[in-house]
């Protein structure tokens, strides 16, 4: 580890949190061990199966600039520097399903080779409308660095979002920010990411059948 103390010190700085909890953040609610083990019971019988392939879908039907009626609605999120994408919910799906895809979609990047820096939550008001945001924030691993000191920063900074209004989902939102410094590698795309994250095979007739079971939890 002789050499790598100042890297790692730069990216202890550099990934700081800045302000968050100044601005209405708090930390959010982990989940009760029968809600993990409702969770889990979801992920085995791979009901995401249901939708994380049609968004892949219409994510890329968006980009291609066609929008369908017969897809779910995805918007594409590209400023400062981030992209990312704005997957809107479908009643057909079932606030309790979208909670379980959140959370999935959190560990499968935790998968990646990141650690989750911070799992955090917001209220706002905006006259009769109540904004509930909850935000998992990544942090790739700092573990891999080359002898060069050079570390893989993998996607770069990620973000996941779950926005509800008035309690009723309203769209997850994941996001990329590359980290532009010497001391990393150059970032995979975000098209990479969603490929890694979201592209699996459609659900056969008995894993749609599962959407009922979890629809309202």
């Amino acid at each position: 580890m002789t050499g790598f103390s100042p890297v790692l010190q730069f990216i202890q700085q550099l990934f700081q949190r800045r302000g968050e909890a100044a601005a209405g953040w708090h930390p959010a609610p982990e989940p009760t061990p029968a809600q993990a083990q409702r969770h889990e019971a979801w992920v085995a019988e791979r009901v995401y199966r249901n939708w994380l392939g049609p968004y892949f879908k219409a994510y890329h039907l968006r980009k291609g600039g066609i929008r369908s009626r017969r897809d779910f609605r995805v918007d594409l999120l590209q400023e400062d520097g981030r992209q990312g994408a704005l997957f809107f919910y479908d009643p057909s799906i079932g606030p309790g399903n979208f909670g379980h895809l959140f959370q999935l979609l959190g560990e499968r990047v935790g998968a990646l080779g990141y650690h989750r820096a911070c799992h955090d939550s917001r209220l706002r008001r905006h006259q009769q409308l109540r904004e509930h945001t909850t935000k998992q924030f990544f942090k790739p691993n700092p573990t891999d660095c080359t002898v060069s000191g050079r570390c893989d920063q993998r996607y770069g900074l990620i973000t996941l979002d779950l926005v509800t209004v008035n309690d009723r989902p309203l769209f997850i939102r994941l996001s990329a920010n590359p980290v532009h410094e010497s001391h990393f590698t150059n970032p995979q795309s975000f098209e990479a990411l969603l490929k890694t994250v979201f592209d699996e095979p459609l659900a056969d007739e008995a894993i749609a059948h599962k959407i009922v079971e979890y629809y309202e939890e």
